[in-house]
Parts: C-alpha cells; sequence; structure tokens
C-alpha cells in the first residue's frame, strides 16, 4: 500500500537496534511508577510460580488468606509493572483477586474445612455476594454507558466485524450493514445495560443466562481476549441463589456424594449477623467495617471510570489509560504510518529509528505519557550510539472509528524536553478534528465507488503543517484529491509546487518524494488514489494460469503445456526444469485454499482451538511482563518463552546453578519447540 510518510535508507537511521534489543542489551520499559523495575529473569520465573500456586490455593481453597496474598501481591506488581499490557480484563483480574482476599471463599468444598470445623460448611455473610455481584453489574453496566458513545451507536467501533463468519445466520436476512448496526452495535448496546439488571432479579435470570452465555462464547470466537470471556461466564453463578451448588451435588449418585462437599445445610458462622428470634447480640465492630466497606468500594468503582478530569494527563483522543473505564471495543484505531526522528543536539545530525526500537510493544504509539517515557528512554540510549543530547521527534498517523488519518502529537516538539503531568493537558497532544466525523458516511461511499483494483488513503492535516510522502515504483498509478481545504503539492526532485483547492488533483510520479503542505487556514482533507500495478499484473498472470488449467482439463485447450507449466496439473516437474515463480505462487495459493475447506467444519475448528490453547499453556504464560536481559542466555534468548518448562528450568537454576550455555541453549529450544 501507500507508504504515509518518507520511509529513509538504512544508513540514515540506527536499523541495527533492533538486534541489540533481541540480545537483551538495551530494553524500553512502560511502568507505571519510576521506580518500578523487573526482577532478574529466574526470580521472575520464581514470581510466576508463586502466583500460579496462590491461584491454585484461592481454587482449592488452601490456606486460603495465604494464597490470596501470594496471588494478588506478584499479580499487581507485574501489572503496574508495564502499561502497554493493561486492558479492562486484566484490572478486573486484579479487582476480583482483591476482592477474594477479604471475602470468605474457602467456607465450602475446601481444603481448609477438612482441618477447621467452624468453617467446614458454613454460612458467608451476604456482603461477600453484594460485593461480587456489584462488580460484575459495574462491568456490564457501565460498558453499557461507555457504548452510548456517538460512534458506537452509528456503527463505526466495529465496522467490519459482521463480515465474521460467527454473523453468517443474521447475513442471511440482513445486510452486512444492518447486521453491524443492529446486531454488532445495537445488541451489544443494550445486552451490556440491561444484563445486570436481568441476571439479578429471578424472573428474568433464565433468559439472561442464555443470551450472555452466547454473547461470552462469541467474544471468545471473535476477539483474542484471554480468559476474559470464560471468566465472565463464571460469574454467572453469582448471581443465581446461594444454595444452587447444593442441589446440584444432590443430585448425583448416593456412591459418589461421600466424595464431594456436603449437601446438608450450613452451619452458623460468626462472621453473620442473622437478625430476629437467632439474633446473637448485636451487630459486631467489623460488620459495620463490612458494610461500610462494601459501599465506599462500590462508590469508588462507579466513580474511578469517569475521573478523568482528575488525570488530564493521561487524556488523548479517549478519556484516560485504557485499562479501568470499560470502554471495551468502543474505539478501534487503525495506524497507517509512525515516524520517529531523531536530532544530535550538537552537530544537528537528523536520522530516523525504525518504529518499536528498543520494545516490542505498540500501545505507546496511542498514549501521550507512553510516548514521554519512550522518548526519555530513547534519549539515554542514543548516546552510547554517538549522538550526543538527542532531541526525539514522533510523527504518529492513526484514524479512530473509521475517520480520516490524521496526526496525534505535534511533530515539530522535542518529546525529551516537552513538559508533561498527570494532572494536566497535554500542550503537545493534537486534537481529534471531531468537525470531520460527519464525512465519514461520504468516505464509505467513495470506496463504494472504486473498482477492485483501487485503493484509497483519506488523510486529514492542520494547517502549516506538511505531510513527507514517498511513492513507490508498484503504484504506477496514484493520484492526489482534495476533499477540503488548501493543499500545496511539492514535488522535492523536479522542485515544483503545484497549490490544490478543494475539488481539484493531480497525478503523482511514482518512485519519488512529495510534500502536501497544508496552506489554508483551517485543516485540510484529501485522499490519495493508487493502484498497485505490480500486484495487478501478478493477479492477470494468476488468472490466466486458472483459465490455461480448466481448458486443459475440459478439452478445449489444443496445444501441449509446456513442461515448466505441467505442475499445474498435478505432475512433477521435470528434472533439470525450473518452476516458475508464479506458477509456485499459484500452486500454494491453491493448497491454501484446500485447506481452508478441509478445516472449515466444527471439528476442525475445535480441534484447532485445543491445539492452539495447548501451545499457549505450553510454551507462553497468560501475562507477558518485560523482562531484563539475560547474559547466559543464547543471542535471542530474550524472547524465549514464559512457558511452564522455562518456569522448571528457571526453578531448576536457582536451586541447583545454572548449566552450561551449551544445555542451556538445548532445553531453550526444546521449550520452544512448536
Amino acid at each position: 500500500g501507500l507508504l504515509m510518510a518518507l520511509d529513509v535508507p538504512q544508513e540514515r537511521g540506527l536499523g541495527h537496534l533492533d538486534q541489540r534489543y533481541l540480545d537483551g542489551l538495551e530494553v524500553c520499559r512502560f511502568p507505571l511508577l519510576p521506580f518500578l523495575q523487573p526482577l532478574p529473569l529466574d526470580w521472575m520465573y520464581l514470581l510466576y510460580t508463586i502466583m500460579f500456586l496462590g491461584a491454585l490455593g484461592i481454587m482449592l481453597g488452601c490456606c486460603y488468606r495465604l494464597s490470596c496474598m501470594a496471588f494478588l501481591c506478584p499479580y499487581w506488581y507485574l501489572l503496574l509493572l508495564d502499561k502497554t499490557s493493561w486492558n479492562n480484563h486484566s484490572y478486573l483480574y486484579g479487582l476480583l483477586g482483591f476482592q477474594l482476599a477479604l471475602l470468605g471463599a474457602d467456607r465450602y468444598g475446601s481444603v481448609d474445612g477438612l482441618f477447621r470445623p467452624q468453617k467446614r460448611n458454613a454460612h458467608v455473610p451476604l456482603w461477600n455476594y453484594a460485593l461480587l455481584r456489584a462488580q460484575v453489574f459495574i462491568v456490564y453496566f457501565i460498558a453499557g454507558l461507555k457504548k452510548l458513545d456517538a460512534d458506537w451507536v452509528g456503527g463505526f467501533s466495529m465496522g467490519t466485524l459482521a463480515r465474521h463468519w460467527l454473523f453468517a445466520p443474521f447475513r442471511l436476512v440482513l445486510s452486512e450493514e444492518l447486521t453491524s448496526r443492529l446486531v454488532v452495535h445495537g445488541g451489544g448496546l443494550v445486552l451490556d445495560l440491561s444484563a445486570g439488571f436481568l441476571l439479578f432479579f429471578d424472573a428474568t435470570r433464565p433468559l439472561a443466562l442464555v443470551f450472555v452465555t452466547y454473547f461470552h462464547c462469541m467474544n471468545s470466537q471473535l476477539f483474542s481476549i484471554g480468559m476474559f470471556s470464560y471468566t465472565m461466564l463464571a460469574t454467572n453463578g453469582l448471581f443465581c441463589r446461594p444454595e444452587w451448588p447444593r442441589g446440584l451435588l444432590a443430585r448425583c449418585p448416593p456412591w459418589l456424594q461421600g466424595w464431594l462437599p456436603s449437601t446438608k445445610r450450613p452451619q452458623p458462622s460468626p462472621d453473620c449477623h442473622y437478625g430476629g428470634r437467632g439474633a446473637r447480640g448485636g451487630l459486631q465492630p467489623r460488620q459495620h467495617l463490612a458494610a461500610a466497606f462494601t459501599i465506599l468500594y462500590v462508590l469508588e468503582q462507579l466513580f474511578l471510570p469517569y475521573s478523568h478530569f482528575i488525570t488530564q494527563g493521561y487524556n488523548n483522543w479517549t478519556n484516560g489509560l485504557y485499562g479501568y473505564s470499560w470502554d471495551m471495543m468502543v474505539h478501534s484505531r487503525f495506524h497507517q504510518h509512525v515516524k520517529i526522528t531523531y536530532r544530535d543536539g550538537l552537530t544537528g545530525e537528523v536520522g530516523y529509528l525504525k518504529p518499536g526500537a528498543f520494545t516490542q510493544s505498540r500501545r505507546w504509539r496511542d498514549h501521550a505519557d507512553m510516548l514521554k517515557q519512550y522518548s526519555a528512554c530513547l534519549s539515554r540510549l542514543l548516546p552510547r550510539y554517538n549522538i550526543t543530547q538527542p532531541q526525539i521527534y514522533f510523527d504518529v498517523w492513526v484514524s479512530i472509528n473509521e475517520r480520516f488519518q490524521q496526526r496525534l502529537v505535534d511533530p515539530r516538539v522535542d518529546l525529551v524536553r516537552a513538559p508533561w503531568s498527570p494532572w494536566t493537558p497535554t500542550p503537545w497532544l493534537l486534537p481529534l478534528l471531531v468537525d470531520l466525523s460527519p464525512w465519514r458516511q461520504r468516505l464509505q461511499e467513495l470506496e463504494a465507488q472504486l473498482d477492485g483494483h483501487t485503493d484509497t488513503v483519506f488523510i486529514a492535516d492542520f494547517p502549516g503543517l506538511h505531510l513527507e510522502n514517498f511513492v513507490s515504483e508498484d503504484l504506477g498509478n496514484t493520484s492526489l484529491r482534495v476533499l477540503q481545504g488548501k493543499v500545496l503539492v511539492e514535488l522535492v526532485e523536479q522542485q515544483q509546487n503545484y497549490t490544490l483547492q478543494e475539488g481539484e488533483g493531480m497525478q503523482l510520479p511514482a518512485g519519488q518524494y512529495h510534500k502536501v503542505h497544508t496552506v489554508s487556514p483551517e485543516p485540510s482533507c484529501y485522499m490519495y488514489l493508487y493502484v498497485n500495478t505490480t500486484a495487478l499484473e501478478l493477479e492477470r498472470n494468476l488468472t490466466r494460469l486458472r483459465e490455461l488449467r480448466e481448458r486443459v482439463r475440459n478439452g478445449t485447450e489444443q496445444s501441449p503445456l509446456p513442461p515448466e507449466l505441467r505442475p499445474l496439473l498435478g505432475e512433477p516437474p521435470l528434472a533439470g526444469v525450473p518452476l516458475d515463480p508464479v506458477v509456485s505462487l499459484f500452486l500454494r495459493r491453491e493448497q491454501r485454499e484446500h485447506q481452508r475447506e478441509r478445516e472449515s467444519s466444527l471439528a476442525q475448528r475445535l480441534r484447532r482451538f485445543l491445539r492452539r490453547k495447548f501451545f499457549l499453556f505450553r510454551r507462553r504464560s497468560v501475562s507477558k511482563p518485560p523482562v531484563p536481559p539475560v547474559p547466559h542466555c543464547p543471542p535471542r534468548c530474550h524472547h524465549c518463552p514464559c512457558s511452564a518448562l522455562m518456569t522448571l528450568i528457571a526453578l531448576r537454576n536457582l536451586a541447583l546453578g545454572r548449566p552450561s550455555p551449551e544445555r542451556l541453549a538445548q532445553e531453550v529450544a526444546f521449550a520452544s519447540w512448536r
């Protein structure tokens, strides 16, 4: 596609930085607090092990309070260690872990109950249920309120989701556009707003369980969101009557009930206040404290998603860090290009960095606070490459919810020395051009008018700024057309300038740089139209091969095929005859199409799903925090997966010492096998 902003030659930038990062020598991190740093790698694996044992202890009700702390402390440490891994789901897991540490979730079917009779089959205070139910209700309801955003209601947030195979039944009776607006956006809005209420009342709970289960099962296939869908499915039981597990176990055969938790009535608990005739005195201080905590916690959770007027430094085009606002799937982004420019403070030499140098994350592109952290990290690392007093400039082009591509930050500001505070707005953040939002319908109409070989990119830019662009040789038919405002197009090599106003356009030469200056007092809007002539010619050749094969098979082709085309009929290539690259590509495409057809059944989808999960747990853990340099690993060991095997290797190293580098390299290769 079109290359937004110039793609500088390798010798002008620091192209070798990537290998330095892969070798684990320099890494940029994005902690919430500056003093948070990762532990050495083996100790990080030990931390994962402690967190796993804590989760296991919570599940079994074994050493419950200790297990809660063993899970909670490492989890929040890892969460705060890397802002780029934040999302609403990981935040919810931390909240649930915090709540479980305060609740009596070890009273039924727990290991602790086997050794402590006062806990065995005892009542659980109702405020425990109220707290968990309130948390789940807030997740649903606030997510629904966030979806009242005009972009979601208008159907621009998840515009292409209706094309997924899961919505094929709806597309039998609705168009793709109506499926997107009514089912994806309308259905998601209504379900989030109503799910909490429907789950709360006995009369509507069965219907709510059906729709909520269907909703989360769909989400597990639509999005890569880890365990969130399954976690929300598990929370459905919180809204049912507390005795429903006993009724379920009572239906089991008598020989099995002896191995299961008791189905008898629970015994009274000193943590509960029963009232009425069974009351044992008045309310105790801890019960007053529990009630006050429940009320304050719920109020705090209702306030936090709307507290962005306090932490204004984290506000960008969307409010706050993506992680605790429950604005799930409301905003979709498409990044056309990111350019990082550095300038030597003494010599004035200008160079360019590959986006993502020293880090694997891409979340920093959307958040001013992370851009500030990234620039500060680069300013510390670049002097090692003979760049003194570096100045760092970012040019980030992004489209949010199908709007124009536009800049996120001012590319003229050196972010190393730019001010930033969590309590005040970021001055070098450019505003979202919401006045151009009505253009989205028009942009969709313009795209619908294009043929299958023409693509387009819609650009909006601010007065006084310019876009520097390079048209690849493959894009032999590229033109620019102004939709609004006034621009000046500078052809760099030809040293010619052309002024274009609304409705005017021009052809752009391929293989050359050009600059588009916005000279109107208001923001300009323009579009690139381009045809990838190389890809178009390739498609034509593949079509000719497909037609030729059909003619040979049905007998209408009289002339014999040359040896280099015989593989089209399934024959092996002759010895000494090289396989034509186009024929090879054609055969690979055919093989992929046949493979998709074979794997389209439900059984095959299930098999791929289970296989993917097996390698997920074998190769890596559910969280991927940044890790420090690894001096004892082979060159690419910084990418070693956080897996069960690697955890065992790390624990053995702590206990018995590290083996030789050769043996360690073999173990890492085995753990990374797929």
